[in-house]
């Protein structure tokens, strides 16, 4: 049934609980593929990282990577999921061109990690645990790229083409369980979770997780029920969601469309749906196939993996601070607020932050420099805040000149602005810019001699008594020493030459 027109998503909530599956694939950092020794790096030409078993010829046999498998321990452990004690691999049948085997090999009945949760923070604070069904090993795809079609899709191109260079890639797919109670809050949920997840892939060291990349990619399940009843609705999934912001805007169309549907005495079909980033609407792709339809049969050509409980534990034991924990413990430490947190994750500022104060910055210091000032440097130049060419120990420095008196906030800006540019560190860029504050009794009083000789009528109501009007003096001052003078001094110079007390 098509919709012309969506509801809000207020009247779809009062009608419908919104229940989520949320399923991620991630791309693991191996350097070779999951089944065979080719290597993974990006951007290699087309079909040249290959072989005859990615590529499923006659013959040839798979072996299986072994930090591939760690890499899913480490997943399924910092999950808070069950190891399998013995568990093995599947044949997923099912034909895509860029499926060169004619089947994928995954995990089916039997994944590695099993029965686990992730807690996951709100912007308010508020804690929401997400159940975690399932993390499995498989292996990913080729890339059909399609010459003439809109927006790169199949429909409309003249021709495609195909590179196989991915195809056999490890990766690891975390499943939720259904996720409800979220309510109107659902999309934000979603996004919560899959920030989380991210955080924590990298966080282990097992993946990048950059989605805009495909290393990280979300294929988002929704489905509404009636208040009340407990059985769930139709689902649908939306596929390949490559960014936090597509995550939460696709959960909140569907919610809507799926109530217009319901609302119009329609029914939802099961199907795999598009995202487009353009408007953040979803429109239908194929009748989405139920397990039996894939066929699944136990991987012959592959022995089953039994990790070792001695191992396990190891494993267990190696595994990092996690993200949220650490960031509750920063907070504390820091003295920030839970939106505070939640501004410097989303900004990317933590670790960078974190590096700032080990230079030997004040953590409010070092937070106020790397979401004020270069945060809006990097938001000027569309790039990420750690790709910004200063590094913690030059701010550190800067906040360090700052606090000593050398330099106010202006000329730190200025400071900040020449290391960009490659001038140097900020000691150089003080240096050649000549930007540090002028203290010097002579040449500060002089400044202070002509603001008051040049603005008498100001001068008099000091005298009188209003010492606020000093505010315009100091200003004269600063602009006479283009912003150098220090600015307290300067006031305390003023009333003391105009015989005025605060």
């Amino acid at each position: 049934m098509t919709v012309t027109e969506l509801v809000s998503y207020e009247d779809a909530l009062t009608s419908y609980d919104p229940v989520m599956g949320l399923e991620v694939h991630v791309e693991l950092g191996t350097k070779t593929k999951m089944f065979c020794g080719c290597a993974t790096t990006l951007g290699a030409e087309p079909n040249a990282q290959t072989c005859p078993t990615c590529l499923g010829l006659p013959g040839a046999l798979p072996v299986v990577n072994a930090v591939g498998v760690e890499s899913a321990v480490r997943i399924g452990l910092a999950l808070n999921c069950e190891i399998a004690e013995w568990c093995r691999f599947a044949r997923k049948n099912y034909f895509y061109p860029d499926m060169p085997k004619n089947f994928q090999t995954s995990q089916y009945d039997e994944p590695i990690a099993f029965h686990g949760y992730l807690d996951v923070e709100l912007a308010d604070g508020e804690v929401f645990r997400v159940g975690i069904e399932r993390a499995h090993m498989e292996e990913d795809t080729g890339k059909s790229t399609h010459i003439g079609g809109a927006a790169g899709r199949i429909h409309g191109a003249s021709h495609s083409l195909l590179d196989y260079n991915r195809a056999g890639i490890p990766l690891i797919e975390i499943v939720t369980k259904p996720i409800t109670g979220a309510g109107a809050r659902a999309p934000e949920v979603a996004r919560a979770y899959v920030a989380e997840l991210r955080e924590l892939i990298r966080s282990l060291g097992v993946s990048e997780a950059r989605m805009e990349m495909g290393q990280l990619r979300c294929d988002v399940n929704v489905s509404l029920r009636p208040h009340g009843r407990e059985a769930f609705g139709t689902r649908s999934e939306t596929k390949n969601v490559n960014s936090l912001r597509s995550v939460e805007r696709s959960v909140r169309f569907e919610i809507q469309r799926h109530a217009a549907v319901l609302g119009d005495g329609g029914t939802i079909v099961q199907e795999t749906r598009h995202f487009h980033e353009d408007n953040g609407t979803t429109t239908s792709g194929r009748v989405k196939e139920e397990a039996e339809d894939y066929r699944y049969f136990p991987e012959p050509d592959l022995v089953p993996v039994a990790p070792e409980r001695a191992w396990v534990e190891e494993l267990r034991s190696e595994l990092p601070e996690l993200p949220l924990a650490r960031r509750t413990r920063l907070r504390e430490e820091w003295g920030i607020s839970a939106h505070e947190m939640q501004s410097a994750l989303n900004a990317g500022a933590i670790d960078l932050v974190v590096a700032t104060i080990a230079e030997g910055a004040d953590p409010a210091a070092a937070r106020k420099w790397w979401l004020g000032e270069l945060a809006r440097r990097a938001n000027e130049q569309a790039t990420e805040l750690a790709a910004l060419p200063i590094t913690p120990a030059q701010v550190a420095r800067v906040a360090a000149l700052v606090a000593e008196g050398s330099l106010n906030d202006k000329l730190a800006r200025q400071t900040i602005e020449g290391v960009l540019a490659g001038e140097g560190g900020p000691d150089e860029v003080v240096e050649k810019r000549g930007l540090r504050i002028v203290s010097d009794e002579g040449a500060l009083g002089q400044a202070v001699d002509d603001a008051i000789a040049g603005n008498p009528a100001i001068a008099d109501k000091i005298r009188g008594g209003k010492v606020a009007a000093a505010g315009a003096l100091v200003g004269a001052v600063m602009k006479a020493t283009r912003g150098q003078a220090d600015a307290a001094r300067a006031r305390q110079l003023i009333l003391e030459r105009l015989g005025a007390a605060e």
